[in-house]
């Protein structure tokens, strides 16, 4: 008995991602330096709506965040505003004991245009919370596939070797998420996904160069 409500949001989520495919508004960046195996973008601020999830798992966290987040964009909030989808759904790891040392998650969603300066209110019950995103850099690789536990684990790590081994080495930001995780497919895409890990950094000591 306990096993059905867990199956019946598995469901509704896997058809929730869905409209992912339809998703047209992203947050907007700049590409100010590329290697071969990551680059580093220069996001600038946006409003993000958030989900915090505790759980072990980055799949089961990423899963039930984007199920109360979609009950949002479809209505659930005090001004009853549909909300178009956006991409990449973002799964952020808060520091702890869980993979990637991660014990809780924050699942973000990007708040299109038309809601930046006055996102509608989610309803008590979602525990949502709207996240200012200030200007900042992320080192970002890309994998395919699909995000799971494991797979990301083994990405975050090829991330931080290739920095380690680049002038950003000891660049990367004190905050409060480790890596984040991007993702910009719905889950019945099993060719041509698109994954991203995404770290923080400091390109403060990069300024005024010609080329970072």
């Amino acid at each position: 008995m306990a096993k059905a409500p867990r199956l019946k949001i598995t469901v509704i989520n896997l058809l929730c991602l869905a409209v992912l495919c339809g998703a047209t508004e992203s947050p907007q960046y700049e590409v100010v330096h590329a290697e071969s195996d990551f680059e580093i973008r220069h996001y600038r601020d946006a409003t993000w709506m958030s989900a915090t999830v505790n759980d072990l798992s980055f799949q089961k966290a990423t899963l039930f965040g984007f199920h109360r987040l979609f009950q949002f964009i479809q209505g659930a909030n005090m001004n009853y505003s549909r909300v178009a989808m956006t991409s990449p759904v973002v799964t952020s790891l808060v520091p702890g004991a869980g993979p990637l040392h991660s014990s809780a998650y924050v699942v973000r969603f990007y708040l299109p245009a038309k809601f930046q300066d006055s996102p509608p209110t989610p309803l008590p019950e979602l525990n949502l919370k709207p996240y200012a995103w200030d200007s900042h850099h992320v080192a970002v690789r890309k994998f395919s596939g699909f995000a799971t536990d494991d797979i990301v684990v083994k990405e975050a790590a090829k991330l931080a070797t290739s920095l380690s081994l680049s002038p950003w080495a000891n660049a990367t930001s004190a905050t409060h998420y480790t890596y984040s995780i991007a993702q910009y497919d719905p889950p019945f895409r099993f060719f041509g996904r698109t994954n991203e890990v995404w770290v923080d950094v400091d390109a403060s000591r990069f300024a005024g160069k010609a080329s970072f």
